[in-house]
């Protein structure tokens, strides 16, 4: 779908809805609560004890309903002010989604399928894209439950390895109905069944490998080409500002800002993708199709804590004049396009939440797929069950947004309102 000191940076946030520790509660049921705060995006909190650290505060305890992800290696929580008067925080992690939220996915997929046909067609495959989209709407489909969890790499490789064999087995057939001067619907069963076991034979794995590789790099080239105008300039900006923050990329695709290397590579410290942690990617998805379920959008985040963690102590050795400033809180923005997942996900770990919802001239379109405009785009892959679960959480991600701006110019002052708590 950073920070100066991960406790420091999570612990001091005082928004008006990061007063409290957050666990995402995802049960798909409707059901009424004492706190007129309806699933599945419900907030369940726990008032943190008083402070023993020299930092300001401790984790909560482990309620019955958080315990799942509270007992997690990192516990992400943030402290309410204990004082009347509000402190300016200094920006230690930002994080930022990038489809549709750097750039318009929309005509960057369309670019990656042009290479991706022309790379097939060198091997001798003529096969329209949106057939690949189809057939891994099937494939998904024919998994079941396990379906939904699988990464948007495992399905375009298995959908372009199933194109492919169908494509060989069509010549085959044809073929073998030449040779017996027949139609291929008269072919009898067992010929079909052996032209079946050798087109499957006869796709190699590294010329599946080969056409991925291709859509991938197409991918990246597409979006350097299709990022918005504005958003160099706003990094440009932020880096100058806050010199010293981490930033870094969460994304539920397959988009790495750090093989931007003409544009946004120099600006990004590292990128969390959920493809990297096929376990976390697969328990969230698997529950997220259950009704009777809690699905966790916090691990990617909490691994993008982590990691920021890591390179800000690594920065504050190479520089020793970095020093945490008690007065000035580090604090953690994260910015993108999408309620349930940047949004939701992030503040429930401890997040300050910009939410991009753009212009039209932008030209996003994974918004689309929800109301009031139920247009879904060509490139999407999930089924309504899925579409209707984040509508869901769409909807409770709503009351988590801080900031929302409808162009890129405006992200700096809007981290900056947020650093002074405006």
């Amino acid at each position: 779908m950073q920070i100066l000191l991960v406790a420091a940076l999570v612990g001091t946030l005082s928004n008006h809805h990061h007063a409290e520790a957050f666990s995402l509660q995802m049960n798909a049921k409707k059901s009424s609560s004492s706190d007129g705060i309806p699933p599945p995006f419900r907030a369940v909190a726990s008032q943190p004890p008083p402070s023993t650290s020299t930092l300001g505060f401790q984790p909560p305890p482990k309620s019955v309903i958080s315990l799942r992800l509270a007992s997690t290696a990192t516990d992400v929580v943030h402290a309410s002010s204990t004082s009347s008067e509000t402190k300016q925080g200094t920006l230690g992690l930002l994080t930022f989604d990038l489809d549709d939220s750097l750039y318009p996915i929309e005509p960057v997929l369309n670019d990656a399928n042009n290479a991706f046909v022309q790379k097939m067609a060198q091997y001798g495959y003529f096969i329209n894209p949106q057939d690949i989209v189809e057939a891994g709407k099937r494939i998904r489909e024919s998994a079941g439950k396990n379906g939904v969890a699988m990464s948007h790499t495992e399905v375009r490789m298995e959908a372009i390895r199933s194109e492919m064999e169908r494509n060989m087995l069509q010549k085959k057939l044809a073929e073998c109905a030449e040779d017996w001067a027949t139609d291929v619907k008269d072919l009898t069963a067992p010929l079909k069944a052996s032209a079946e076991k050798w087109a499957k034979g006869a796709v190699a794995e590294s010329v599946v490998e080969s056409i991925y590789s291709a859509w991938e790099r197409e991918r990246h080239h597409s979006a350097e080409r299709h990022l918005y105008p504005e958003i160099i300039t706003a990094l440009q900006t932020i880096r100058e500002e806050h010199p010293n923050v981490v930033i870094g990329a969460v994304t539920d695709g397959k988009a790495n800002p750090m093989l931007m290397v003409f544009s946004l590579a120099p600006y990004f410290d590292f990128c969390m993708s959920w493809e990297d942690d096929a376990a976390g990617r697969t328990e969230f998805y698997k529950e997220l199709g259950n009704v009777d379920g809690n699905a966790d959008l916090q691990w990617i985040y909490k691994a993008a804590v982590e990691k920021g963690k890591e390179i800000a102590d690594a920065k504050k050795e190479l520089k020793k004049d970095i020093d945490a400033d008690v007065n000035a809180p580090p604090v953690w923005v994260h910015i993108g396009d999408d309620l349930a997942y940047d949004v939701g996900g992030s503040a429930s770990c401890g997040a300050n939440t910009i939410l991009l919802d753009l212009d039209e001239e932008y030209n996003q379109s994974a918004k689309l797929r929800f109301p009031p405009y139920n247009n879904i785009p060509a490139w999407n892959t999930a089924s309504n069950n899925e579409i209707a679960h984040r509508k869901a959480m769409n909807d409770e991600a709503e009351s988590m947004v801080d900031k929302r701006v409808s162009r890129l110019s405006m992200l700096p002052d809007a981290i900056n309102e947020i650093l002074n708590n405006e």
